[in-house]
């Protein structure tokens, strides 16, 4: 099958190079935000499409006869632009999505909305290790009462005054570094949206561990899609629906 795969995370690049390899041709969508973004095998579209009707344009132009959405689960306009532009050409989808990181009893998270009010929780002099990218962190830049540890892949593009500072480093991470950071920096407070999987929970474990408090950025509520939760399910559905559809 012609398959586009909306990527963005970890898992997209696993399916794509999956699907490739069981023989489909296979287009991944990036929306460009990373410079040096990891590739998957297949072709790559970078760039956006100009709304619902540019997908629903650059779907026909292209033939495509399946759609997986495997974009974070932040991503609320592309899942939505996904969603709409399906529904109008009866075509096939599928949303892969972590499952979402749950709070044990002896966790002390707080949940907010945004990353708006997750500044606005920190109390003066907190020190806070901020997990949520580089994008849209003006919020936490703002709030000069504390120090802040900004986690990023690629460094904001924003000059950033002396109470932040920035470290560039790609998942996975481990338990013991995480600890290790924390306890150096006497890390108080840890902000993460919460994306899920296995490569960066370790930071919830070793909050935990030191007795960090989370301010977790719950997930925007997406439009209604089949979904699974793994690369390895998604590729059972794709292969149901394709010897469904020889």
């Amino acid at each position: 099958m012609r398959i586009l795969v909306f990527g963005g995370t970890g898992d997209a690049i696993d399916l794509a190079n999956g699907l490739v390899r069981h023989g489909h041709q296979v287009t991944t969508s990036l929306a460009g935000r990373t410079r040096k973004p990891r590739l998957p095998n297949g072709h790559i579209h970078k760039g956006g499409f100009g709304g619902t009707q540019g997908l629903v344009d650059f779907i026909n132009r292209n033939g495509f006869e399946f759609i997986v959405d495997a974009t974070h689960p932040f991503a609320a306009q592309m899942s939505t632009h996904i969603v709409d532009a399906c529904v109008e050409l009866n075509m096939p989808m599928l949303r892969v999505v972590r499952e979402a990181w749950q709070a044990n009893v002896d966790d002390d998270w707080q949940h907010v909305s945004s990353i708006e009010a997750a500044a606005k929780q920190l109390p003066s002099g907190a020190h806070v290790l901020v997990t949520v990218g580089r994008q849209h962190i003006e919020p936490m830049v703002l709030r000069d009462d504390c120090k802040i540890f900004i986690r990023a892949i690629e460094h904001p593009e924003v000059i950033l005054p002396s109470h932040v500072c920035v470290i560039l480093e790609r998942p996975p991470f481990r338990l013991s570094d995480e600890m290790a950071f924390m306890r150096e920096h006497e890390i108080t407070h840890l902000v993460s949206k919460n994306a899920g999987g296995d490569q960066t929970a370790a930071k919830l474990e070793a909050a935990r561990m030191v007795g960090a408090k989370v301010i977790m950025i719950e997930r925007p509520i997406l439009p209604e899609a089949p979904e699974v939760y793994s690369v390895a399910a998604a590729m059972q559905f794709v292969a149901d629906h394709s010897a469904s559809a020889a």
